[in-house]
């Protein structure tokens, strides 16, 4: 299993059509973007990537151009790290969708196996949180991928603060303990 495997894309795949079908944009778009999004995750800028994959699979099986356009405009802008600002609906949608899916209790799953695969420490991890995960809701575009960030957001926050806490007090009493060793 990974973080970001067959169930990460069925989750973004139902949160964009859930989105979708409170805010609008083409259904058919958002779906095909939806599951194409990580296809090529193991590479570096995998969004860039994954977009002429994609491409190429779609111009394979025939889509018209415009379509094969805005799909590879939604992957290419849903990734936290791409640096491509979603300019249409649709790419919002597919953004929106991904990021919810790293956030709340889902997404602090998935960062720890993230962390599992690539051999990060809990320290680390928490630096994650705090580089990316807590700053997601900031970068949610639609109205309703807001309402779901909410609580999700807020759950996140709460556990990022009590790991903290937590990993605090060890220290603290480590450092005390070692003092009155010496």
């Amino acid at each position: 299993m990974s973080s970001h495997d067959k169930d990460h894309v069925d989750r973004v795949v139902a949160l964009a059509i859930y989105i979708a079908k409170k805010e609008g944009g083409n259904l058919e778009i958002i779906k095909t973007a939806a599951k194409l999004h990580d296809i090529a995750r193991d590479y570096n800028n995998h969004a860039r990537k994954g977009a002429k994959i994609a491409e190429k699979i779609l111009k394979d099986e025939g889509y018209p151009e415009d379509f094969i356009k805005e799909v590879v405009h939604c992957i290419e802008a849903h990734s936290f790290s791409s640096g491509i600002k979603p300019k249409t609906l649709e790419a919002k949608i597919l953004s929106d969708a991904d990021k919810l899916d790293a956030m709340g209790a889902i997404g602090i799953a998935r960062a720890f196996m993230y962390s599992g695969e690539k051999g990060r420490s809990i320290e680390e991890t928490l630096r994650h949180f705090e580089k990316k995960l807590l700053k997601l809701k900031d970068c949610i575009e639609t109205r309703t991928g807001l309402e779901l960030a909410e609580n999700r957001h807020k759950f996140l926050l709460e556990f990022y603060k009590e790991l903290r806490n937590e990993l605090n007090f060890i220290k603290k009493i480590k450092n005390d303990y070692f003092n009155e060793l010496l």
